[in-house]
């Protein structure tokens, strides 16, 4: 490196601009966008559109059933225009739902399954350049079916597809699986995610 840095990464030191004013400019059930003014010595005031979630974090299950397969679920979401292939996942519904309340929720009612063990192995920042969206993921070990539910008016023909670790880890590489945090727990389950929890 051309120009080395000998302090230690600490991402909690001061920030480089002060907040001015917020104003909510829109609300919704899982989120709110915010307009906020900042001042910087270096460049100025300045603004920027901040979305935060309610409710907690979105929660994600990684999901294994006792024949070493993944539950994917194919979904179509409207922003991009595709069909999807993701971990189950959902938000609260409530302030006073839990996380692993919600992994248990989704896991049924996406995939059609419940499970005997949960533990949480991560946690990250989806968007941090215009979000505070934090997403939860939960390892689902000891699946037993269960009758699905409804997943939403967006996809009225949703399926599980179940794969081998190997086969999602090759879609992973391959494209069609593109979604996040499909893909960061389908990575880590390549690097031998069951194993280290057991």
């Amino acid at each position: 490196m051309s120009n080395p840095t000998y302090r230690p990464f600490d991402p909690w030191r001061p920030a480089p601009v002060k907040e001015g004013s917020r104003t909510q400019i829109v609300q919704s059930h899982y989120f709110n966008v915010d307009q906020v003014s900042f001042e910087s010595n270096v460049f100025g005031s300045f603004e920027r559109y901040i979305l935060h979630e309610n409710n907690g974090d979105t929660v994600a299950v990684l999901a294994v059933t006792p024949d070493g397969k993944i539950p994917l679920i194919e979904q179509y979401r409207i922003p991009t225009h595709r069909w999807t292939l993701e971990i189950p996942a959902g938000h609260a519904n409530s302030p006073n739902e839990k996380s692993l309340d919600v992994a248990k929720r989704k896991l049924h009612e996406e995939a059609g399954f419940e499970a005997a063990s949960f533990t949480q192995f991560g946690r990250f920042i989806n968007t941090p350049s215009f979000s505070n969206q934090h997403t939860s993921m939960y390892y689902a070990s000891g699946l037993t079916p269960v009758d699905r539910g409804v997943i939403g008016p967006e996809s009225p023909r949703s399926s599980v597809r179940l794969y081998t670790p190997e086969e999602a880890f090759e879609m992973v590489l391959r494209g069609p699986i593109v979604e996040a945090k499909t893909e960061i727990g389908i990575l880590r389950a390549h690097c031998g995610l069951g194993e280290k929890l057991q």
